[in-house]
């Protein structure tokens, strides 16, 4: 299937997931795909073993009004997040990027909590252990197998999304081990809001290097926090860009051997309306003082602030154990503008060394009212030969193969 445009990035194969076009994360594990779904409230599992010819094997329900939209698959575990499926539910874009979202979902039924599979069968994923987290539940993992998963958590003591680090010691009885948050959201504890209203400071994500964890917080920036006691994790530094750049602070990635670190922010509104979303270079050199030193390029084949939907970064690949490793390509999502991949082998003046912006889909999957039939790029897992699987929030599964490496 030919792209619209296309540049190092060679077309594999397309899956429709089953019927299930709708996707968020992917993780690739043992010749699996494991897709998590915005909306069609479950998790699908595709034979990935001939990328050529992938081939939809399963799928995992969730209890209702529930979805399983983020999750990490390593070895012999599948971590996937339970919470409220909002755009089922109807909620308002304005109130889930607000923060307001738990106004509109009081007296809903849902889950949430912590789900874990044995993946002994890589077709056939065996559920071993639930952990109920309450609120409005977890976000986004971080768990690549070692003893602690970092997961952003809505618990109900909080205004929004925290960071939790669970115990995977046992992996049928997972523990929460401690907390961590910016100050002023412990409502339970009498803490006051220091943020201006309408803006949402909420742990979307964080990936661990060492001791180090680094957190993404929406519309609070980003925050370095130091996990080596997982019990009783300490703040390191707070940095926010927002004002005078937009927030949506989305996704960090670590590149501890250059003490860089990478940083998206997501463009969550349509046609450039709130302005440009970017994809930030940090010099981390001084953990204590992160430096912004560039910005990745912003594509412009065409005007894609008028192609309509969201138009900007989503995810970053991650460099996840026993898949593409880089210090210097760094592949992101950027939504109706496709997949991107960067050279920062001079961290100052990154450039773009491929792209893949897929046609428009077939058909919607997104109940949301109005909304545009165009890509949207979601999230993108790269493979040790460099085969990228990527997701989007209405066309199924693209595998491409990159050829810029």
């Amino acid at each position: 299937m030919t792209g619209i445009s296309s540049h190092n990035m060679k077309f594999l194969s397309h899956s429709d997931q089953g019927g299930r076009g709708d996707g968020v994360q992917v993780m690739v594990n043992r010749g699996h795909a494991y897709i998590g779904h915005g909306f069609s409230n479950g998790i699908t599992i595709i034979d990935v073993r001939d990328a050529r010819k992938p081939k939809t094997v399963n799928f995992l329900a969730c209890p209702p009004n529930t979805r399983a939209h983020h999750l990490q698959a390593h070895g012999d575990l599948l971590l996937a997040v339970n919470g409220p499926s909002v755009w089922t539910m109807q909620v308002t874009q304005e109130s889930y990027f607000t923060g307001t979202s738990g106004d509109a979902l009081k007296g809903q039924q849902f889950t949430a909590g912590l789900r874990v599979y044995d993946l002994a069968k890589p077709a056939e994923p065996r559920e071993i252990a639930f952990l109920p987290l309450g609120g409005l539940g977890p976000h986004r993992i971080w768990y690549v197998g070692e003893r602690y998963a970092y997961v952003s958590v809505h618990l109900p003591e909080f205004s929004d999304h925290i960071l939790v680090i669970v115990d995977m010691k046992e992996p049928t009885k997972p523990q929460v081990a401690g907390k961590f948050w910016l100050p002023g959201m412990w409502t339970a504890g009498g803490e006051t809001p220091t943020w201006p209203k309408g803006r949402r400071y909420a742990l979307h994500h964080g990936l661990v290097a060492g001791n180090l964890a680094y957190t993404a917080w929406r519309d609070g920036g980003m925050a370095i926090v130091d996990v080596g006691d997982p019990v009783k994790p300490k703040l390191v530094c707070h940095r926010n860009w927002d004002p005078p750049f937009g927030g949506g602070t989305h996704s960090p990635l670590p590149l501890p051997d250059r003490n860089l670190l990478v940083v998206a922010d997501e463009a969550n509104f349509a046609d450039c309306s709130l302005g440009l979303r970017y994809i930030w270079t940090f010099d981390v050199r001084v953990k204590e003082n992160p430096i912004s030193i560039s910005t990745m390029p912003v594509p412009h084949e065409i005007d894609y602030c008028k192609k309509g939907g969201n138009f900007g970064p989503h995810n970053l690949w991650e460099n996840r154990p026993g898949a593409f490793q880089s210090s210097r390509t760094i592949f992101a999502t950027l939504h109706n503008a496709g997949v991107r991949a960067y050279d920062i082998a001079n961290p100052f003046q990154p450039r773009e060394i491929g792209h893949y912006v897929p046609p428009p889909p077939e058909r919607m999957y997104d109940p949301r009212p109005n909304r545009p039939q165009v890509i949207q790029s979601c999230d993108c897992f790269v493979d040790a030969e460099a085969r990228m699987y990527v997701t989007d929030s209405n066309a199924g599964l693209y595998i491409l193969q990159f050829e810029g490496a």
